[in-house]
């Protein structure tokens, strides 16, 4: 394994998730990194991190890696440890979580997922989602302050959820709180006491969904949950452990990327006074908005795969099985080698904005229609309604990488 040089030792040493000068502007250190080198090992993380665009959309599609080793390897052939039984109920909540499948398992499930969680249902949604975000505004647009956190993204989006799946929008909290623990796992630095809590929040996440599922084998109705619970293809079904990962992962990664995907966008624009003013001019729309708020700060930073076999090369590095590669979304996507300006927040971003904000290949979100809808309706709905927001306070970020968002978003109407 090769020695970095001074400038990659230099830029690697700025790369520090426990530092809260990198939460709050993490964007500068992953500069220098990308800039130092396109991949890098860090002894610190066991990581070779992976730091500019083409590489990582090359390997969110490179085969030969992949979210899950067990489905081939021993975890003695793989030179890993077993999973921890602190955990086990985080880990069974995984177990079937198409985050973390690979195929034949994961073909399978997307596939019978899929048959229900259509584009067609995604955009009936639709006047649910604006009725909801309006509601909220209702309440708020005569404040003379309020958290655009807590008192819109929140209840928004774990409303939104609710309804798709079929469970009551009373029980939000319960979901929230359960997951805000649970992608704490996700994190580098995560203490045994984060993972405690996210364990016992997956315990009860998990008797919570199943519950809901056995409700509705009694009173099925036509949405998400009952839907899931009932479908097949070719004569085979979800089971009861698929049905609960699923509907987990779409609560965890769809109320996270949604929330944090809007709090870090509208950040972004009342920073960056003529892109709010594009929107509420009409003319930027906000579904071209929401692309540019995904590339600029990504909500999520960082994706994991592992090599699976022989003969992996990233950027002229060879990489031997068993090898783990973070893939730096936030890094990837400031590439000037990829975005004209890369560093300039521009809703009207012309040429190439493809960016890699709901991931790519096989793991490709599957909400990720529904994330855009929200935030565009959102966006939409805010603008219109609030074109003189600003922010009443300096925002203040949660303390992680992997998940960045915003904990507060004071504005003023």
């Amino acid at each position: 394994m090769n020695t970095p040089n001074a400038q990659v030792a230099d830029a690697l040493s700025r790369f520090d998730v426990d530092d809260a000068s990198f939460i709050a502007d993490p964007y500068p250190a992953l500069g220098a990194l990308r800039e130092a080198t396109p991949i890098v090992f860090d002894e610190r993380h066991g990581v070779w991190w992976i730091t500019r665009f083409a590489d990582v959309h090359a390997t969110l599609r490179d085969r030969r890696l992949g979210r899950q080793f067990r489905q081939r390897y021993t975890e003695e052939e793989f030179g890993q440890s077993p999973l921890d039984p602190r955990w086990a109920a985080f880990n069974a909540h995984e177990e079937w979580s198409l985050l973390f499948l690979e195929p034949p398992d994961h073909t399978r499930l997307r596939r019978l997922i899929s048959k229900v969680f259509t584009p067609r249902a995604v955009a009936s949604l639709g006047p649910l989602i604006d009725q909801v975000s309006n509601r909220l505004l209702d309440d708020l647009v005569e404040r003379p302050t309020f958290d655009a956190i807590a008192d819109y993204a929140q209840p928004f989006s774990v409303e939104v959820i609710c309804s798709m799946l079929g469970l009551p929008p009373a029980d939000g909290p319960d979901l929230l709180a359960w997951s805000h623990a649970i992608v704490k796992m996700y994190e580098t630095n995560s203490s045994d006491e984060q993972k405690q809590v996210a364990n016992q929040a997956a315990a009860d996440f998990t008797a919570y969904i199943r519950a809901a599922i056995d409700d509705k084998r009694a009173n099925p109705d036509d949405l998400l949950i009952s839907q899931l619970a009932q479908v097949t293809d070719e004569g085979v079904a979800l089971t009861d452990a698929e049905v609960i990962s699923t509907a987990m992962v779409l609560v965890e990664a769809g109320h996270e990327a949604t929330v944090n995907g809007l709090a870090n966008g509208l950040r972004a624009l009342l920073e960056h006074g003529d892109q709010y003013r594009a929107l509420t001019s009409g003319d930027v729309e906000p579904a071209k908005a929401v692309e540019e708020i995904l590339r600029y700060d990504s909500p999520v930073q960082m994706f994991e795969r592992w090599v699976l076999d022989d003969g992996v090369d990233i950027a002229g590095q060879q990489l031997l099985v068993g090898a783990t590669v973070g893939m730096l979304f936030g890094s990837a996507q400031r590439d000037p080698r990829q975005f004209a300006d890369a560093d300039r927040f521009d809703i009207a971003r012309a040429g190439d904005t493809t960016h890699i904000g709901f991931g790519g290949g096989i793991h490709f979100c599957v909400g990720a229609a529904l994330a855009r809808a929200e935030l565009s309706v959102s966006l939409r709905n805010i603008t219109q309604r609030l074109p003189e927001l600003s922010l009443a306070a300096e925002p203040r970020h949660h303390p992680t990488f992997v998940i960045r968002g915003i904990e507060s978003l004071d504005v003023a109407p």
